[in-house]
């Protein structure tokens, strides 16, 4: 009798499991790729098979590799750091790599974007493509990402001065769209790298498969944002929030009302679009239609920065348990492979 007991119990606990993994919509099949990081913030799959992640501190490690670059004028402020990175879309033949990161200078704490060749595991060739992006120990921003059209795009935060997100002379506040070389688009809207204002703290950026671009932004008082993006579009920060409204401000299509989910990376894969959650620590998955938003793998890995798809077709997901904000976990910040999709 005990011994049947003791089966039902342990195939009830195996039920348990599994329902918790599946009733999210999500399979339990993952993979630690790599663990005992430093706050890492972003994620790229070079042409060699090797993965590449910036660590805030400021060290670009290659996990196949095994190598850590440091990058030189880093300094690791409030949530800034060595943060957001990117290919050129031709990196494998010319091995240019994009890097924005904080330093502290005569007018403060800055943010800046620079390109270099990475070459054997070696950065060379620095050039400053846009500076004096303000900083702060808060909304610092951080997510870069080439378009379709072959721009980058630099989404930053409104360094805790709310109203400089109005003004499209500042880069606070801001998504900026710069050519490869970091000179400014002829059709930018305001002349200058400013593509879209009116933003609190970007920190993620993806397209759809209809060449619409997306943005997450950090809300205030919760309602954090999933917005489409258009050029010169002003997204009313500080003026609206939620579902506010006013002439000439927009709207988001999806926002979090009274919850906060502090939405960073955002990645559109196999129709979806899926962004990580800090603060609310679980991958959403935004049903734009219905404008809905499903949470999957909720409290399980802790507060997540990043979300995307490799070449393998996996999800890869970068946790973030050691920006100050919760207790590490054994084995934090780790690289999370997921096949749920």
């Amino acid at each position: 009798m005990k011994l049947i007991e003791t089966s039902l119990i342990t195939l009830t606990a195996i039920a348990v499991i599994a329902f918790a993994y599946y009733y999210q919509g999500s399979p339990a099949a993952l993979e630690i790729v790599a663990d005992s990081l430093e706050t890492p913030w972003e994620i790229e799959f070079l042409p060699d098979g090797d993965i590449l992640i910036t660590q805030r501190p400021g060290s670009l490690t290659t996990l196949k590799g095994n190598k850590q670059i440091n990058v030189q004028g880093v300094e690791q402020i409030g949530e800034g750091g060595l943060l957001g990175m990117a290919l050129h879309p031709k990196f494998e033949e010319n091995k240019w790599i994009y890097l924005y990161s904080t330093t502290g200078s005569g007018n403060g704490i800055t943010n800046r974007v620079e390109r270099f060749r990475l070459i054997n595991g070696t950065l060379t060739e620095k050039s400053t493509l846009i500076s004096e992006i303000p900083g702060a120990q808060f909304h610092d921003g951080g997510r870069i990402a080439f378009g379709p059209d072959g721009y980058l795009y630099v989404g930053t935060g409104d360094a805790t001065e709310p109203m400089l997100s109005q003004d499209t002379g500042s880069l606070a506040g801001k998504i900026l769209r710069v050519k490869e070389d970091g000179t400014i688009p002829e059709d930018n809207p305001f002349g200058n790298a400013v593509y879209s204002y009116g933003h609190r703290n970007v920190q993620g950026l993806a397209w759809d498969s209809r060449g619409r671009m997306w943005a997450t932004e950090h809300g205030s008082s919760a309602k954090d944002e999933l917005n489409i993006i258009i050029k010169g579009g002003n997204y009313g920060w500080p003026t609206i929030k939620g579902d506010e409204k006013k002439e000439g401000m927009i709207t988001p299509i999806i926002h979090s009302g009274e919850e906060t989910w502090a939405p960073s990376g955002l990645a559109h894969i196999e129709g979806k679009l899926l962004f990580a959650g800090l603060r609310g620590e679980a991958i959403y998955e935004a049903d734009i239609d219905n404008k809905t938003v499903k949470a999957h793998f909720k409290n399980e890995f802790g507060r997540l920065r990043t979300i995307k798809k490799g070449p393998d077709n996996k999800i890869y997901v970068l946790t973030s348990n050691r920006d100050g904000r919760t207790i590490p976990r054994k084995g934090d910040d780790k690289v999370i492979k997921l096949s749920f999709i």
